[in-house]
């Protein structure tokens, strides 16, 4: 099994690409080896020291570190991927955990916005979240109130700093110029 790595635009945060499928459907973000306990692959890569996040994607699984050096860490990560792949397991157990909460579960808009909300959703989906999928990281609508849309970042966008750029610059100028309505975007 051969595992690519790419580097993200979070330097506290490395991509890898095992080649096939990790997640089916949805995603799962782990915040903690706590949460971890719903995932037999996040579960083995928080028993690497230094790992403080899983996020797992489509093709993908993205790990930030707190502290250390990825050239010490990489190997350990990289061998306890493999290891999971090859032991059989699932990617998710079935044990619960925040991580699979459903998106569109906490979300909050006023009555009346349903139109302009699904129009935010249908932005996101197909012109944002591919692109940061691409950095390792996912963007998920869970707000919209009195011209803001909330949001949450996940992966490699959590705690990234250049998420406040690619909120700002980048998905703000792009809901305001489709949706006139949405004056800000913030991250919560």
């Amino acid at each position: 099994m051969f595992i690519q790595t790419e580097a993200t635009p979070n330097p506290a945060t490395l991509k890898f690409l095992p080649g096939k499928v990790v997640m089916e459907k949805g995603t799962a973000d782990f915040r903690n080896a706590g949460e971890a306990d719903a995932s037999p692959l996040a579960s083995r890569l928080f028993a690497v020291p230094g790992v403080t996040g899983v996020y797992l994607g489509f093709d993908f699984i993205t790990v930030t570190k707190e502290v250390g050096e990825w050239q010490h860490m990489k190997p350990a990560i990289l061998g306890s991927i493999m290891e999971h792949f090859m032991s059989g397991q699932p990617v998710m157990g079935g044990g619960t955990s925040t991580a699979e909460i459903s998106d569109e579960e906490g979300e909050f808009y006023e009555e009346g916005d349903e139109t302009l909300v699904a129009t935010i959703k249908e932005l996101l989906e197909t012109r944002v979240r591919p692109a940061v999928a691409q950095d390792g990281g996912d963007i998920t609508f869970k707000g919209f109130k009195d011209g803001t849309v909330y949001l949450n970042m996940k992966g490699a966008c959590s705690g990234c700093p250049s998420s406040t750029a690619t909120l700002k610059h980048g998905v703000q100028n792009l809901l305001r110029h489709f949706v006139p309505e949405v004056q800000a975007v913030e991250a919560l």
